[in-house]
């Protein structure tokens, strides 16, 4: 099949361009991942503690996810001052993009902790700020990686968007694809954002089972637990 012999043959014949690109794509779309969970959480622990202020939050957050993102993107420049061409764009809308989804899975996540671990952790004379970082928030990882994971498959899609108006990333091989009337180009920037949206959904599986380790306790290591248990009551 002479289209897939095309994509062998382009792959190494522009290697340097698609690590050039590769890079561009996975700034764009992995640091507003992180600066949306830095930005939502808190604002979710918020929004959990107080309703009225929860519920309006819910709501922009939902109104801010409508606004579609090439529009975003050109109006970004105006607002922050930064050439229409520059990533930075591409970052802040799609952080934007990225709290508004995590707002409610994560605001969902804090209210499903038991609340007898809450109280258990203020008999032990937690503070509210550590009980939230080391009960609350541990518990909610799941949760919130979940969304997380949406959230990295979203990006990897998005980002190809901004190529539309010139911001480098794997997008450009679907504008010059077209463009050039190359159907092999645009099948490898398919392939290699395919690719991208896998391998970073496995190191966010991957981060999940290293964050929430009891998650992983054998049978075997629960029964031990569970005789512990009750050999300490009857003591």
């Amino acid at each position: 099949m002479d289209w897939v012999q095309g994509i062998v043959e382009y792959i190494p014949a522009n290697a340097a361009l698609l690590r050039e690109l590769t890079g561009n794509h996975l700034v764009q779309s992995i640091l507003p991942i992180v600066f949306g969970v830095l930005i939502a959480v808190p604002l979710a622990q918020i929004a959990r503690l107080n309703r009225p202020a929860g519920a309006a939050m819910l709501t922009a957050s939902s109104l801010l996810y409508t606004i579609p993102s090439l529009a975003m993107f050109v109006f970004l420049p105006l607002v922050l001052g930064t050439s229409i061409l520059s990533m930075v764009n591409v970052v802040v809308a799609l952080t934007i993009y990225a709290v508004a989804l995590l707002m409610r899975s994560t605001v969902d996540a804090l209210n499903s902790i038991d609340d007898g671990v809450r109280q258990a952790a203020v008999a032990m004379g937690y503070t509210p700020l550590r009980r939230f970082l080391t009960v609350d928030l541990p518990l909610s990882v799941p949760v919130l990686i979940a969304g997380v994971r949406v959230i990295s498959v979203t990006n990897i899609s998005m980002v190809s968007v901004g190529a539309l108006i010139g911001v480098p990333s794997l997008g450009r091989l679907f504008t010059d694809g077209l463009t050039r009337n190359y159907p092999e180009q645009i099948a490898v920037g398919i392939l290699v954002t395919l690719l991208l949206a896998l391998v970073l959904d496995l190191l966010l599986v991957l981060l999940e089972r290293v964050l929430t380790p009891w998650t992983r306790a054998t049978p075997a290591r629960t029964a031990r637990a569970a005789a512990l248990e009750a050999r300490t009551v009857a003591a």
